[in-house]
């Protein structure tokens, strides 16, 4: 991508994938990757700084015989992506606005 992907917009696209269901960090990471090119290594600190700040918790599951941590989002955290959500949808119409000068199509 040609464009920097701010930390705000990884934690609005981590809190979106988690939003759906309560998952794991490695089904996250591929969530992720599906749109964008993010290592394991990102990721696992943005899941920390959201669970840091109540936007997500944890709990663990057995899967076939040993413990998996699942994430799963807060009611901060779905207040938190709805205003993220918000955002995005103004910045795209700004950004929108400046490449097609309000003529779309």
């Amino acid at each position: 991508m040609a464009f920097p992907v701010s930390a705000a917009l990884l934690d609005a696209i981590v809190l979106a994938v988690v939003s759906r269901e309560g998952t794991y960090g490695y089904k996250i990471t591929q969530d992720v990757r599906a749109v964008m090119d993010i290592s394991e290594s990102t990721l696992y600190p943005v899941l920390r700084r959201l669970l840091k700040a109540g936007l997500l918790e944890t709990y663990d599951q057995a899967v076939d015989g040993r413990m998996r941590r699942y994430y799963k989002i807060t009611p901060l955290g779905r207040m938190q992506l709805t205003q993220y959500l918000a955002d995005w949808a103004n910045y795209r119409d700004s950004i929108e606005q400046v490449f097609f000068g309000g003529e779309r199509g």
